[in-house]
């Protein structure tokens, strides 16, 4: 709460990097990762979870999916006024409804017919027969257009630059001074066989992944494997795996010759010891890293004018 999120970032216990910016494409490893996330919550302090902004359609099936997998005590409801899209989210509505993953329980018939009393919920034999509990604190403003998202996808875009820059803030000496382009600090050296890597949101020929992996932000992960190569490498995974993430990077270049990545983070040494997979998302370094590269004559690395708007 003291500002902007990009202005005090932390590393946080425990991440994983989806790498994308909606969870729409794979909803199903979207749940996995809720559910690696939260695993790691050891109820030693209160959690506050902030879920996302997707509550219409499919978003608001998997919000159900969340509050059934998460349990919360309490649910804050803001809504809008003059949007009636979203119904309360009461235990009742929580605990009958079918989520997109989630099975809604059994109403019996005179429940449906209006004799309400919990005598007659209806449940299977060896059914879980607690019902959600949480209690709902719902808002709900009295003057028109609260809450409209407008330019809301914009705005997070921006946001989202400005959490990268923050991070790569990091990487800057903490003396006061000039602040060195990207392409003036040293990077990390790691050879192709130490890392998996792997595409998250896209399939990428084998051929073609290097093409992909150059000039782009990575997760630094920990898979629970060990990275073994019979071969220089590169290690391709088949799968997304559902890992720890310990922080990101660029990939500055690839060395084809002597079989390395050039990596810059400013993930702490002791950290970077575990990293064995680069997970590449559909996270773009801002443009303004790759046009304001200082100190360049002529044409600027990865950056191009001649390019077919027709493709």
């Amino acid at each position: 709460l003291p500002g902007p999120p990009f202005t005090h970032q932390q590393t946080p216990r425990k991440m994983v990097y989806y790498g994308q910016t909606s969870c729409e494409q794979d909803t199903e490893r979207y749940l996995d990762v809720v559910k690696y996330v939260f695993s790691c919550y050891k109820k030693e302090v209160p959690l506050v979870i902030n879920t996302m902004g997707w509550v219409k359609g499919e978003g608001l099936l998997l919000l159900i999916d969340i509050i059934r997998l998460l349990s919360p005590s309490h649910i804050v409801q803001m809504d809008v006024c003059d949007w009636k899209a979203m119904p309360p989210l009461t235990p009742e509505h929580v605990h009958f409804s079918a989520g997109l993953h989630t099975k809604g329980k059994q109403q019996s018939k005179c429940k449906q017919l209006g004799v309400g009393s919990m005598e007659s919920w209806k449940y299977s034999e060896g059914e879980d027969m607690s019902a959600p509990q949480h209690k709902l604190l719902y808002v709900h403003p009295e003057f028109p257009r609260a809450g409209v998202a407008g330019e809301a996808r914009v705005h997070s875009g921006i946001l989202r630059d400005m959490s990268i820059l923050g991070y790569l803030g990091h990487l800057q000496s903490p003396d006061i001074g000039a602040v060195l382009p990207l392409h003036s600090l040293v990077p990390y050296q790691v050879p192709f066989n130490a890392v998996a890597l792997r595409v998250i949101h896209t399939d990428v020929a084998p051929s073609n992944i290097m093409y992909a992996v150059n000039a782009s932000w990575v997760g630094l992960c920990c898979i629970p494997e060990e990275v073994r190569c019979q071969t220089d490498g590169p290690v391709l995974l088949t799968q997304t795996p559902v890992c720890d993430c310990l922080g990101f990077g660029i990939v500055r270049g690839v060395d084809m010759e002597k079989k390395l990545y050039h990596i810059l983070t400013p993930v702490p040494p002791e950290n970077l010891r575990l990293v064995n997979c680069l997970l590449l998302g559909n996270i773009a370094i801002p443009n303004c890293v790759l046009v304001g590269q200082q100190g360049i004559e002529g044409e600027i690395p990865y950056v191009t004018s001649d390019y077919n708007y027709s493709i």
